[in-house]
């Protein structure tokens, strides 16, 4: 941990004694504390003008709850999670809930690359593949908070070799909640070796709000013509495939459980979606675009994706399966969430013919994903 400057220091004093700032901008919190080698973590709520909160932590870079209003005004936690520090830390089982996971978010075939003409072995942590950035990843790293408040200002510097990795990477992530209902995502980084780079949020979101049900009745749309397919082991075959006549279609919108059952070669591999869409938008075009739009019917919210990243990671949940309790007190079903995580193709490292994922000394990685949400 760097030095924490004393403005930082006074709003994590604030913070585990639960007090709140005058300015109503940001709520320090005593929901998440940390003690011993954890004692750096803090956790605090940001506010907009029309009453929307956003929870985030500086352990894994977290979100820890989204508070949006439904069509009647009620509003509810839209976001999975815990209650606690301990409850992250300690869980038996690791869903990413709200994290920043890197340094390579999704899958490495066999936990292998070759840069610069040496291969790289990293840690492999789903069967014989590196999962979101291995064992240790960015999503269990206490990060330095640079500036607490709205936005905010976090950041992390993984050393060389980290999980197997080359080069001293720093990456700063700012998170920004507006007034229009928008929680903004940008990403920073630079390295001192070649390396690759893939950082994304992993929040599970349920409109109707965290441990009411499933998600299978919410309307998805993804702006994708294409597809990534996986083989067994969840890694892209390197093949972008039509999504046309199949029940990755979500172009013109369909509820999420429509199709999931359907005899498919693909769902049966994933256990339902859990796959790359690649984002309709022109070569080279790096301007935010449409990624998804979702809609819960019973509450009204809805939720829009636009990002700068080429794809969306569209999961459903199907590894949730009920023994893991949220804030709500309720269990987490299977298929109780979903994640739109917003990447490069799983597995570029190996597959030349995908968007680059490299970093080299001198170029500055930069990525942004914004997260709207309104009600009809």
């Amino acid at each position: 941990m760097m030095n924490t400057p004393r403005s930082i220091l006074a709003l994590l004093l604030l913070a585990a004694f639960g007090l709140s700032q005058a300015n109503g901008d940001t709520k320090p919190s005593a929901a998440i504390t940390g003690s011993g080698p954890f004692a750096d973590i803090s956790h605090f709520t940001l506010r907009n003008d029309k009453g929307m909160e956003l929870g985030l932590t500086n352990y894994g870079a977290m979100i820890t709850f989204i508070r949006v209003p439904d069509r009647n005004g009620v509003f509810a936690d839209v976001s999975l999670g815990y209650d606690s520090a301990s409850e992250y830390i300690n869980a038996n089982k690791k869903p990413y809930f709200g994290a920043i996971v890197g340094r390579y978010g999704n899958r490495i075939a066999k936990g292998k690359f070759t840069l610069e003409g040496k291969e790289y072995t990293l840690a492999t942590n789903n069967n014989e593949n590196h999962l979101h950035g291995g064992v240790f990843g960015f999503d269990k790293r206490v990060w330095e908070m640079v500036q607490a408040g709205n936005p905010t200002i976090l950041r992390y510097v993984s050393q060389d070799g980290e999980e197997g990795y080359p080069g001293e990477m720093s990456l700063t992530v700012t998170y920004t909640l507006t007034d229009d209902n928008e929680i903004v995502i940008d990403y920073e980084a630079t390295t001192t070796k070649p390396t690759h780079l893939n950082p994304t949020n992993h929040t599970y979101f349920n409109l109707k709000g965290e441990g009411q049900g499933t998600i299978l009745d919410h309307v998805m749309t993804l702006n994708a013509n294409r597809y990534t397919p996986v083989d067994a082991g969840l890694i892209p075959t390197g093949k972008l495939v039509k999504v046309a006549n199949t029940p990755f279609d979500f172009r013109k919108g369909k509820p999420i459980g429509r199709d999931i059952e359907k005899n498919h070669d693909q769902l049966k591999v994933g256990g339902g979606f859990d796959h790359n869409w690649v984002i309709n938008r022109k070569p080279g075009d790096g301007k935010l675009a449409l990624a998804a739009r979702v809609e819960e019917p019973s509450s009204g919210r809805i939720m829009t994706v636009h990002t700068t990243e080429p794809g969306v990671q569209f999961y459903c949940g199907n590894f949730l399966d009920g023994t893991l309790t949220g804030r709500s007190e309720n269990a987490y079903l299977r298929r109780g969430g979903f994640c739109l995580e917003t990447q490069h193709f799983p597995d570029s490292p190996n597959q030349a013919n995908f968007p680059s994922t490299r970093l080299d000394p001198g170029d500055v990685f930069e990525s942004t994903t914004v997260y709207t949400f309104s009600a009809k």
